[in-house]
């Protein structure tokens, strides 16, 4: 609201006063311009421009089938982080879902403490299935009860990605 306001004040004043019209027109720009988030990089340089955001990334996922990978650069925040040394991380989706982020080659590694910050990945994602007989097997070894693990129906859809260039918001 304050910079609308500023806006208007300067439009005016570049009505009323021609001579001095490139210093109000410099005032503008610099009013409605904002400033870029600065980044720490990880493995691969990359740059945050063209990052699509994260609902387009879903609509990626939601077209790939297992076995699909697909190039891509996406930005959103980080939902969790391997807290022994930074190997992976929790890209957050749209729908309460996820994009599970691994670091290409093991080459290199995110900070413990990235969580709820702005990122942009760069590499492949895909989409993996995990069946039935894992999931069950996977409750089994996590302690569930057998009625738990009798309602496990259904194979389990995942939302992979091998980054090889990672930007993380100081």
């Amino acid at each position: 609201m304050k910079n609308i306001a500023l806006l208007a004040a300067t439009v005016l004043l570049m009505t009323g006063c021609k001579e001095n019209k490139s210093e109000t027109s410099e005032t503008l720009i610099e009013t409605v311009t904002e400033e870029a988030p600065v980044y720490e990089t990880f493995g691969d340089e990359i740059l945050a421009e063209n990052a699509i955001d994260k609902a387009e990334m879903l609509e990626k996922y939601k077209n790939l089938k297992p076995g699909d990978t697909v190039n891509v650069k996406f930005k959103s925040s980080i939902k969790d982080v391997c807290q022994k040394k930074g190997c992976w991380m929790a890209m957050e989706l749209p729908d309460e879902k996820q994009s599970f982020v691994k670091f290409k080659d093991y080459a290199f590694f995110v900070p413990l403490n990235a969580t709820d910050q702005e990122a942009v990945v760069s590499g492949k994602a895909f989409v993996s299935e995990v069946s039935v007989a894992e999931l069950k097997h996977y409750a089994k070894d996590g302690g569930k009860s057998q009625e738990e693990i009798d309602q496990i129906t259904e194979p389990e859809v995942t939302y992979g990605f091998m980054a090889d260039g990672v930007l993380i918001t100081k």
